[in-house]
């Protein structure tokens, strides 16, 4: 998959969730994790993230959404419940992204909403557990940008097979001499 990815949470309070972000992160290849205003014990956070993401994944703690800083080209998606975002079905994943999800019982910011570039929302009825929300994003996204056989008409595993990736000839650049 072309790309690259990050995932973070705003003002997230429970420990566990955090750790169960972070490895499903760590999990779906993501390259970096953030946190902005959130308040939890990290130790517990442990306990849930079984494979230590924040040792193999870079973690950028924010204390304020102006705080947050990311990569030259990166869009910034907020996860949230609202009726003018777009519903994750239909949304084409930027090839370099950062999914930001509110705190649980509770929603991103107005000051960091202000700063997506884009706005998606699982359509649920009412909102899931913030690490499960967490992962059927992920889930979207690998299943959206990555290669996968395609899938049958019929119930069951594919019928055709992925087909190999294709390279053009290599590209050879030499350095123009220009003559005075």
């Amino acid at each position: 998959m072309r790309g690259y990815f990050g995932i973070g949470v705003e003002g997230i309070s429970k420990a566990m969730n955090v750790g169960s972000i972070m490895r499903t992160a760590h999990a779906f290849g993501a390259s970096f994790l953030f946190t902005v205003g959130a308040v939890y014990r990290r130790r517990e956070g442990n306990l849930s993230d079984t494979s230590s993401a924040a040792e193999r994944v870079p973690l950028f703690e924010h204390d304020r959404p102006a705080d947050l800083r990311l990569p030259r080209e990166c869009a910034l998606v907020g996860v949230e419940l609202v009726d003018d975002a777009i519903d994750l079905p239909s949304f084409r994943h930027p090839r370099a992204a950062a999914y930001v999800l509110g705190p649980e019982r509770g929603e991103l910011s107005p000051d960091l909403l202000s700063r997506c570039t884009y706005t998606v929302k699982i359509p649920t009825s009412f909102c899931v557990n913030v690490g499960i929300a967490a992962a059927i994003v992920m889930y979207d996204r690998t299943l959206t940008l990555g290669r996968h056989a395609p899938r049958p008409v019929g119930p069951g595993a594919p019928t055709e097979t992925l087909p190999p990736d294709v390279f053009g000839a290599p590209v050879i650049r030499r350095k123009s001499t220009k003559h005075s």
